[in-house]
């Protein structure tokens, strides 16, 4: 079909009325007429061939024609409206979409949001945050930055900086620990990665306790259940120096054990587009700023 001749005010039309299953529903939202509404389909109807509604006595019902149409137009009709999105304003604005890691997005990123909104105007920043499983191809994500080893299956991955795990506790849990082996007394937040406190435990010299505290997801949420006294997380606390500020929470030993780092990852077989290099670049210079000279 030529795309000069495709009836956009017809499609525009169908798609109104499979949403509301009504021409006079569906020609207030457009603001036309019920019958220029039915005209429209009318005319698609006969352009492709094959009815696409039944006409019932109170309303409509799409055929199996319609129903194979409604989710090919819609697509299109928010494909167009997220682009042309991207013009507000006058100036071009390149989608970027980001899926991090909850405790990341928290402890690192969202405070230097504003810095990359003024460096970078022209980029429509978009995140969603994850508990570290994501799947790049299938939620549409240029990047992810994920904590962990740096192996996944198809994907690059570019590494960050590390994050060594430490115990964080409330400060009075805190005043009853004298050493590593007092933990065993206390009850201890799990990850869903098992083996890092048995890591932790491992570089103390201590023998691992019998773990019974509650498993979370995310290391954010742990650590919050920590500040309220719940237990004691084992977490990076590089991710939350704000709690550890103002004494939310606290890291009764200095040993730290490093059980992974963040990466920013993407697909192989995705090219990397102009927003996508600038993104990359502006994290490498935030990091290389707050690193200390070797």
């Amino acid at each position: 079909m030529d795309r000069a001749q495709l009836p956009l005010n017809a499609l525009r039309a169908f798609e109104a009325a499979a949403r509301h299953l009504n021409f006079t529903r569906a020609a207030i939202e457009l603001h036309v007429s019920q019958g220029a509404v039915s005209h429209q389909v009318a005319q698609l109807e006969r352009r492709l061939g094959t009815r696409l509604f039944h006409r019932l006595p109170r309303g409509l019902a799409l055929t199996d024609e319609g129903h194979a149409l409604v989710p090919v137009i819609a697509e299109a009709f928010d494909r167009v409206a997220a682009t042309l999105d991207q013009y507000a304003g006058g100036r071009f604005r390149e989608a970027l979409k980001v899926g991090v890691v909850g405790t990341f997005a928290t402890g690192w990123l969202l405070p230097r949001l504003d810095a990359f909104a003024r460096a970078h105007p022209a980029i429509d920043l978009r995140i969603s945050t994850n508990n570290n499983r994501v799947d790049l191809a299938g939620e549409a994500l240029d990047y992810a930055i994920r904590f962990g080893d740096g192996a996944w299956h198809g994907t690059h991955a570019e590494p960050l900086f590390a994050a060594p795990l430490a115990p964080l506790c409330a400060p009075a849990v805190a005043a009853r620990l004298r050493g590593p082996a007092d933990l065993m007394s206390e009850r201890l937040l799990r990850s869903y990665r098992a083996d890092e406190w048995a890591l932790w435990f491992g570089a103390a010299g201590v023998p691992v306790p019998v773990l019974r505290g509650p498993m979370f997801d995310s290391s954010a949420l742990m650590a919050t259940a920590a500040a309220a006294g719940q237990g004691v997380a084992l977490a990076p606390p590089s991710m939350f120096t704000r709690e550890l500020a103002a004494e939310l929470l606290v890291q009764p030993f200095a040993l730290a054990v490093d059980a992974g780092r963040y990466w920013l990852t993407r697909l192989m077989s995705r090219p990397e587009s102009d927003a996508m290099l600038r993104f990359r670049d502006w994290l490498a210079s935030e990091i290389a700023a707050e690193t200390p000279a070797p």
